[in-house]
């Protein structure tokens, strides 16, 4: 996988599970196939909304082999993990397996300094196989946040391809991309909400979570936007934005798994026991998103129509 191959609607598929946290690879693989089937054009395994911190390294390994021997678009395989030694052993069975690209973060749980932070992703791409795209992740909600001057070091160090920016800040995107005026490298974006309006201004794509449940709504914006269809790319963006204020409320994965699930998908159980309020309001989700999922899927449907007449 060349890294001019990474760009557009790409997404992190969740990973189903039964009973005791083993992931079900023939349901991954039928949610590899959904989001293909709708456009995107490369997945994500074992990354956040993958929910990797409840699977073990082998039942990981199993994941993005699972995905790569699929291969019908380019898997990149997060490889996040408290230590530098998880994170180079989990590296070397995820290229082993066929992995166009890997996704680190830096170490969670525990606290780090800069120079650390710096210091751990350097070595990680000094041991990491050679000749595959390195992506740095940066998402700063659920691990340590790594400031726009470690991260100008890092993308201006050459070691790393580019970058998943999912820390929801505009402010950090400016400054990325008066870093690429120096030094090119890949910035997807992590963040649904500001996928459109960080596309417009030169961002080279999205790693959306959203996408894995919604393809046609993403790609639908992708192209709008592409095409310089501002109009049908807005409306598109508040459609994306009415199913973020809904997902927000969910602890991360719930609120696509409750998705997913409503679309007839393998969404595998929930990872921890919900409280009485919340069920009510997953009971509130799913009446919504029933009757206003198939108004979006015509909408996108009706974007891509239009767009390809105008190319005709």
């Amino acid at each position: 996988m060349s890294p001019a191959d990474i760009y557009g609607v790409n997404t992190p598929l969740v990973t189903p599970h039964g009973a005791g946290f083993r992931p079900d690879l023939g349901a991954l693989i039928e949610l590899l196939d959904f989001a293909v089937e709708g456009g995107v054009r490369g997945v994500c395994v074992g990354g956040t909304t993958g929910e990797f911190v409840h699977f073990s390294l082998e039942d990981r390994c199993r994941a993005i082999e699972a995905a790569t021997r699929h291969n019908r678009v380019p898997v990149i395989a997060g490889v996040g993990h408290t230590t530098l030694e998880g994170a180079l052993n989990l590296a070397v069975a995820a290229v082993g397996a066929g992995a166009g690209a890997l996704l680190i973060m830096p170490p969670y749980f525990f606290r780090y300094s800069q120079e650390d932070l710096y210091e751990f992703l350097l070595r990680f791409a000094a041991g990491a196989p050679p000749g595959v795209p390195l992506l740095l992740y940066n998402i700063p909600a659920f691990t340590n946040d790594l400031a726009g001057g470690t991260l100008d070091e890092l993308l201006s160090s050459g070691a790393f391809a580019g970058l998943k920016d999912s820390s929801g800040s505009w402010d950090l995107f400016l400054r990325l991309q008066a870093l690429r005026a120096r030094h090119a490298f890949i910035l997807l974006m992590g963040d649904d909400k500001l996928y459109a309006k960080a596309r417009m201004q030169g961002a080279d794509g999205v790693v959306s979570g959203c996408a894995g449940v919604l393809p046609e709504l993403l790609v639908g914006m992708e192209h709008s936007l592409l095409a310089g269809d501002a109009r049908r790319a807005q409306a598109l963006d508040g459609r994306l934005r009415e199913f973020l204020v809904w997902i927000e409320r969910f602890p991360a994965p719930l609120g696509l798994k409750l998705a997913l699930a409503e679309r007839g998908l393998p969404a595998g159980l929930e990872s921890g026991p919900l409280g009485g309020a919340s069920r009510r309001l997953a009971d509130q989700f799913r009446g919504w998103f029933r009757e206003w999922c198939p108004v979006v899927v015509k909408e996108a449907a009706e974007a891509a129509l239009e767009l390809d007449e105008r190319r005709a």
